[in-house]
């Protein structure tokens, strides 16, 4: 057989094997060491036991600057403008439905409906922002408190903050972030986080709830509560045997909440300093 028909042999022995290869457009195959070969618009397979992706853990800190604007009334006391002497600051959080842009609602409960109505005359400046939206943001609050703090003259001795229902879950929020700031607090109607009990656990605290409470459950206090009662601490509970939601009207129209309230001070923690 001559060398041409020989060669020709052969180059008919490759062929075979390569048309069993990938046709165009096929999945191909790869073989072991052989690099794998992603076609476009293929999809990409991860096969039992290839090596996994490693996933980091990483940290993202920056300082930055967030403008916040709220919406609030303002009640200066009789006397405020007539001499120099600083005053107390009682801070009151509305309950979700008075949030938005309308300052009006916020009148409708606790101190600014008071005011309102002329039922009572606070011996302190009283400050009610409004939430624009569901919820209280600890750190805007605190600023707009730093804000008042500078703006008039408050007796930064005697800050005191309530708050009902939706303003009860912020009492309690903004107090366990800025611990120190106040001299007492009433939460009506809310919940705290009892993890954050032992930065509660300085603040003379009276805490409000209706045992028949179907929109926040009596145990949202009450875990609150207990948890700040372990620590050592020893806040004042009432529990409203019938009363529903809305516990704030009874508590706010009692005389004794206000005498107690007037009362504290950050330095005494529980002194008897009384307001002007």
């Amino acid at each position: 057989m001559g060398r041409a028909t020989l060669l020709f042999l052969a180059v008919m022995a490759v062929v075979p094997s390569m048309s069993r290869g990938a046709e165009p457009g096929s999945a191909g195959t790869v073989q072991p060491g052989a690099a794998a070969t992603v076609q476009p618009g293929a999809a990409a397979t991860v096969q039992p036991g290839a090596a996994a992706t490693v996933q980091q853990e990483k940290i993202f800190e920056k300082e930055i600057t967030v403008t916040a604007r709220l919406k609030y009334l303002l009640a200066l006391p009789e006397g405020y403008e007539a001499g120099a002497d600083r005053w107390p600051l009682l801070v009151f959080l509305h309950g979700a439905g008075e949030s938005g842009d309308d300052l009006e609602k916020v009148k409708a409960h606790g101190p600014p409906k008071l005011i309102a109505a002329g039922d009572r005359a606070f011996p302190c400046i009283v400050v009610s922002p409004q939430s624009p939206g569901r919820g209280w943001n600890p750190d805007v609050l605190a600023a707009l408190v730093d804000e008042i703090c500078r703006e008039y003259r408050v007796d930064e001795d005697r800050i005191w903050l309530t708050g009902l229902s939706m303003g009860g879950f912020g009492t309690w929020a903004l107090a366990a972030a800025k611990p120190d700031r106040f001299a007492a607090i009433v939460p009506i109607c809310g919940g705290g986080i009892p993890s954050e009990a032992d930065k509660l656990v300085g603040i003379p605290t009276w805490v409000f709830h209706g045992a028949k409470d179907a929109a926040v459950p009596l145990s949202a206090s009450q875990q609150i509560v207990d948890a700040i009662k372990e620590k050592g601490g020893d806040p004042k509970f009432t529990v409203y045997p019938e009363a529903g939601h809305d516990s704030w009207t009874q508590t706010y129209a009692d005389p004794a909440l206000w005498d107690w309230l007037f009362a504290q001070t950050r330095a005494g923690r529980g002194g008897a300093t009384p307001a002007k």
